[in-house]
Formats: structure tokens, C-alpha cells, sequence
């Protein structure tokens, strides 16, 4: 039964959802004053706009071909996608050094490279920007990255070339990866999730590192916490929140918090399927643990002294004590009780410090993404791929958060790569 259950979890969604409801609600927004703003593209400002058409009257009335009177005009704004490629030409000036007689060329800021001859005609760094997004951030396979810039660029491109491309930007941004890692390192809170990846076909996870100010990403060939001990040390001492895997053990000196999403998922499951008096002890696992969530989002700061938390939370360990100490006659609701007992003293670490979140939901957000495209091309194919990714999403959505445009940091950065006249654009402040 419970692997049947698991096996209806795992299947994609449309066709594991039952059929419609027999009174659906009417889509669309609610009726009256309450249903929010009604959207709408705001006027450019008038340095903007490119291009200016005139919309004259027709020669007669189109219903009575009757004469026809001007009486005012008014203003449409349109904005378009560019169909026509921008292309181009650089005239590099080459000479040599009297002193050393080594050779030397200019470099415009707009050149990704140095190369000339058959490697000379290029993509531009928004193009090549544009490429790494569509495949690695909204999941697009080569071969579709190739096509939308054929359609609707007039740019041609090969899947080989959508490749290459994320694997150079992947390259030139492993500086910003590893100021990642490093704000990781440092951060007081981490929330880690992990997700099942491929790799050439072959087993793999992909892990999410949420951070105060980042969000890093990395591909291993196992599940185990050794991918993120490698990245903040074994004797890493902040909060970390995580679900009930018992990898994240290791870190002896962090502070644990272990995710309460994941218990009350499983605390419902098993309500579902209890009857007469089994559904006595779910419910109770469900209402201790919800109180203190209820508990820590009603929580202000200042109305609590630290000896009141700390008196509070006393109450919920001895209350969870008490209900996991109880024999019970279920396996089920044994095995859920050792697993309450064995990490009795990680469930109410935001009761403590309620600026902890009880739950890891913003490593579960910062994977979504992840999981979503592993449906539609399964990963990677090789390890220098899995790298790329890595690096790439981390660096996409750590801009994300700082509020900072992907195209133009990426952009610029593959710019100023091997350009030591340009600066780097900076990713993140120093503390």
C-alpha cells in the first residue's frame, strides 16, 4: 500500500488529476470592488519610442461613403520584438610593441573575443546572454534554443553552438560562482534541499543552497552531504534548515532546524487512511506542530524577553515528549514517533530564534525551477555540463534576488572577460 501510494505521487500531473469538478468556479476575477487592480501596459516615455506612424482617415466614410471631417487625433503605443539581427563590424587595429616586438590588437567593449580569421564572425553577448537563459533557466532543450533564434531572431545557430555557449559563459562566470560559495560559507542560515539529476544518463542530484544574500547550486554524483561540506566545512556553525535526511547530521556544530512541512505532510497522509481512535495521535502531531507555527508568525519582536522564549519552548519540547514517549500500537505511527524522538531537539529551533523559518520551503522554491526542466530534458549529458549548470543557475538566481538583470550582468561579464580595460560588474557588496 505505501508503495503504491508513493508510485501515484511520482506520475505527472495533468493526467493524475481526477476529472473536473461537477460546479467549478467561473474563471476569470471575481466580481465588485475587491478583485484587485486591473492591469495594463503603461505609455513609453517619449525618448523611447523608435519609430512614429501616421494612421490617416480613410478617403470616405466606410459605412455611407459620405464625406469625411477631421476632428482630433489621439495616440497608440506598440512595442515589438527587433526581427531584423544587429550585425556588427569591428575594425581591429593590429600593431606591435617597438620595446618587446610582441604583437598586440585593439579590443572595442562590445567584443567577446580576440579571435579572427574562420573563428571571427560571432554571437554578441546579449545573444549568447539570451541563449544560456532560454536553455538553463527556462528549460529549452539545444535544439529549441536554435529554433526560437532562427523564428523569431533571423539568427542562425546550431545546437552545438546553444552548447558551447552556456558551457563559455559557465567559464567566464565560475568567479561570481565561487563569490557565491563564499557568501554561502559565511551566511548564518542555509537551507538545503537536493532533487534527483542525470548525468550522461546516470544517476545523479542536483543540490540548492538558499543563503542570507545568495542562492547556490551544484551537481554531485550522490546525495550525501559531502557536497555541501566541501562548500562550508564540517565545523560550520550557523542555522541550517533541511528535511529529515539524515546526511545533514554530519554538521555537529550548526544548529539544526528541521523542516515541519515535511512532518505534517506525512502526519496527514497518515490521517487520511486512520480510522475510530488511529486518528487520535496524527492530529495531535499536527496541532502541536501547527500551534507553533501559529505561534512564531503572530510572534513581535520586543513583546517576548529571551528568558520567555526560551520558557516557551520549553513547553512545546515537554508537550512533544510526552506524545512521542506514548507506546503505540501502529508501525506506522511508531516509526514516526522514533523519527520525532531522534531529532527531538530540531523541531523547535524558530520558537527559540523566530527569525528562523520553521519549514526549508526556500530551498524547495529555489529547486522548482530545477525540477521543472529535468521533466522536459533530463539533465545533463556530461560532466562539464553539469558544471555549467551549476555555476549558471546559481549566478541567474542570485541576480534574481538581488534585484540586479541577468542579461546585463552576464552580458557585461562575458564582455570584460579578457578585457582589462572593462571591469567586472559586481554581483555582491562586500559585507
Amino acid at each position: 500500500m505505501d508503495e503504491a501510494t508513493r508510485a501515484g505521487k511520482r506520475q505527472a500531473a495533468p493526467f493524475r488529476k481526477g476529472p473536473p469538478k461537477p460546479n467549478p468556479k467561473p474563471p476569470g476575477r471575481k466580481s465588485g470592488d475587491v478583485h484587485g487592480k486591473h492591469g495594463h501596459r503603461s505609455p513609453p516615455p517619449p525618448e523611447q519610442v523608435a519609430e512614429c506612424h501616421e494612421a490617416d482617415l480613410p478617403d470616405a466614410c466606410p459605412h455611407c461613403r459620405g464625406r469625411l471631417v477631421e476632428t482630433g487625433t489621439a495616440e497608440q503605443f506598440q512595442t515589438e520584438i527587433p526581427r531584423q539581427p544587429l550585425i556588427r563590424k569591428f575594425r581591429i587595429h593590429i600593431g606591435h610593441c617597438e620595446a618587446c616586438g610582441k604583437r598586440t590588437q585593439g579590443r572595442h567593449p562590445l567584443q567577446t573575443s580576440d579571435a579572427l580569421g574562420a573563428a571571427a564572425s560571432q554571437v554578441g553577448p546579449d545573444a549568447q546572454t539570451a541563449a544560456a537563459l532560454l536553455h538553463t533557466q527556462m528549460g529549452l532543450s539545444h535544439g529549441k534554443v536554435a529554433s526560437v533564434f532562427e523564428t523569431l531572431f533571423g539568427i542562425t545557430l546550431t545546437r552545438g553552438a546553444s552548447a558551447q555557449i552556456g558551457l563559455r559563459a559557465a567559464t567566464r562566470l565560475e568567479p561570481d560562482y565561487h563569490l557565491i560559495l563564499g557568501e554561502v560559507r559565511a551566511s548564518e542560515q542555509i537551507a538545503a534541499d537536493e532533487t534527483g539529476w542525470r548525468i550522461g544518463g546516470h544517476p545523479a542530484w542536483l543540490h540548492a543552497w538558499v543563503a542570507d544574500r545568495a542562492t547556490a547550486y551544484g551537481v554531485d554524483s550522490k546525495r550525501s552531504a559531502d557536497a555541501l561540506e566541501r562548500v562550508i566545512g564540517a565545523d560550520w556553525s550557523g542555522v541550517l534548515s533541511h528535511d529529515g535526511f539524515a546526511s545533514y547530521e554530519r554538521f555537529e556544530g550548526a544548529i539544526h532546524q528541521q523542516c515541519l512541512a515535511h512532518v505534517l505532510r506525512r502526519a496527514r497522509e497518515l490521517l487520511e487512511r486512520a480510522t475510530r481512535g488511529a486518528v487520535r495521535f496524527p492530529r495531535q502531531v499536527i496541532a502541536r506542530f501547527t500551534e507553533a507555527i501559529h505561534w512564531r508568525n503572530e510572534y513581535a519582536p520586543g513583546t517576548w524577553t529571551d528568558d520567555q522564549r526560551d520558557a516557551h519552548r520549553s513547553q512545546f519540547d515537554d508537550r512533544l515528549l510526552e506524545l512521542v514517549t506514548r507506546p503505540r500500537a501502529v508501525p506506522a505511527y511508531v516509526t514516526l514517533a522514533k523519527h520525532l524522538w531522534n531529532h527531538f531537539e530540531q523541531w523547535f529551533t524558530f520558537v527559540f530564534d523566530p527569525r528562523v523559518e520553521p519549514t526549508n520551503w526556500k530551498a524547495e522554491q529555489a529547486i522548482r525551477p530545477a525540477v521543472v526542466n529535468r521533466k522536459v530534458w533530463g539533465g545533463n549529458r556530461t560532466a562539464a555540463g553539469a558544471k555549467a549548470q551549476g555555476v549558471l543557475m546559481s549566478v541567474f538566481e542570485t541576480c534574481r534576488r538581488r534585484t540586479l538583470s541577468v542579461v546585463d550582468h552576464v552580458s557585461h561579464t562575458l564582455r570584460c572577460f579578457g578585457n582589462r580595460l572593462l571591469p567586472r560588474p559586481v554581483l555582491l557588496p562586500a559585507r
